[in-house]
């Protein structure tokens, strides 16, 4: 069992920059390697759509939509998950989850199949 909690959200201006942090807690205590770990956003009316994942190894995949702009990171003393955002734009609006996968199954980092936990969300709102 693991408990995801996002925080970091906000209300920023086009060009503007946030951090977004999620806290994992393993009712375990320990993160066994293999997982993955992930960004999803979903806007009103829109599918939910992976940002940025990254594995135990490090290794990272980005949307097309976001590259260049965000990063997404991890503190493995901490536990804990991070998606720095940089020149954030209006369509970046919408309520981003983090996620956590025990393993991955092969259907693709940023496919939210893949996934057996999630946070509650952070609200990020761009304002033009």
């Amino acid at each position: 069992q693991v408990q995801l909690v996002e925080s970091g959200g906000g209300s920023v201006q086009s060009g503007g920059s946030l951090r977004l942090s999620c806290a994992a807690f393993a009712a375990s205590g320990y993160f066994y390697s293999g997982y993955v770990m992930a960004w999803f956003r979903q806007a009103p009316g829109k599918d939910r759509e992976g940002v940025a994942a990254i594995d135990s190894e490090g290794s990272t995949t980005y949307a097309s939509s976001v590259k260049g702009r965000f990063t997404i990171s991890q503190d493995n003393a901490k536990n804990t998950l991070y998606l720095q955002m940089n020149s954030l734009k209006p369509e970046d609006t919408a309520m981003y989850y983090c996620a956590f996968a025990t393993y991955y199954r092969g259907g693709g980092y940023l496919s939210d199949y893949e996934y057996d936990y999630w946070g509650q969300g952070t609200q990020v709102t761009v304002s033009s």
